[in-house]
């Protein structure tokens, strides 16, 4: 698979653009339009978002438009996306959810013959969902090269972020991609879950 990592103006969030033989789609939405439209070069088949932090889906809508598709997301977005208290986004405010689907819990969905496996992996926020193609893990904020996403947000919880860490061990995959920084590997990664799931668990 061919991944083009963009990282946005907002926080340095890192927006991906994914191509295969099946499909092109794109994860996170933080970076401009001209950007990622450079990237993709054509069709793209779904968005896909980690959670509703500003950061991570400011153009959410301004994709889901321009490329004529849907966006992905955890149901539990729909309580963050709207209030910029919530998504830490300064007049940021997503109300029309008309092009979103609806995620709940683990699963999978099935897009122009690509199977698209998600995880729902609350502890940073509650939306937050991770989603596996092929051996590419897209973690969002739960996971980071050397680090998991802050759980003193709204919606956060050090409890939930402990139960996600031990979730996430079971996952198979070679590489993640994380939603801010440079991406690591499933033996980095075994390394940094099992020294935050000791922290969480003290």
């Amino acid at each position: 698979m061919k991944i083009t990592q963009i990282v946005s103006d907002e926080l340095d969030s890192n927006v991906f653009v994914c191509q295969n033989e099946k499909l092109t789609f794109i994860v996170d939405c933080g970076a401009t339009l001209d950007k990622v439209r450079e990237a993709a070069k054509g069709k793209v088949s779904a968005v896909f978002l980690t959670h509703g932090h500003y950061d991570h889906a400011k153009y959410a809508l301004e994709y889901a438009k321009s490329f004529g598709c849907k966006i992905y997301a955890n149901k539990n977005i729909t309580e963050i996306l709207p209030d910029p208290a919530k998504n830490y986004g300064e007049n940021f405010s997503i109300q029309d959810f008309s092009d979103f689907i609806f995620l709940e819990g683990d699963g999978s969905v099935v897009i122009d013959g690509q199977q698209i496996k998600y995880f729902h992996c609350p502890g940073h926020s509650k939306c937050c969902t991770c989603f596996l193609i092929d051996d590419d893990f897209f973690t969002g904020d739960v996971l980071f090269a050397q680090g998991i996403g802050r759980t003193d947000l709204f919606g956060g919880s050090k409890a939930q972020m402990l139960a996600s860490l031990q979730k996430l061990q079971n996952v198979p995959f070679e590489r993640a991609h994380s939603g801010h920084g440079a991406d690591s590997s499933k033996t980095e990664q075994e390394k940094n879950i099992k020294v935050f799931l000791r922290f969480l668990s003290r």
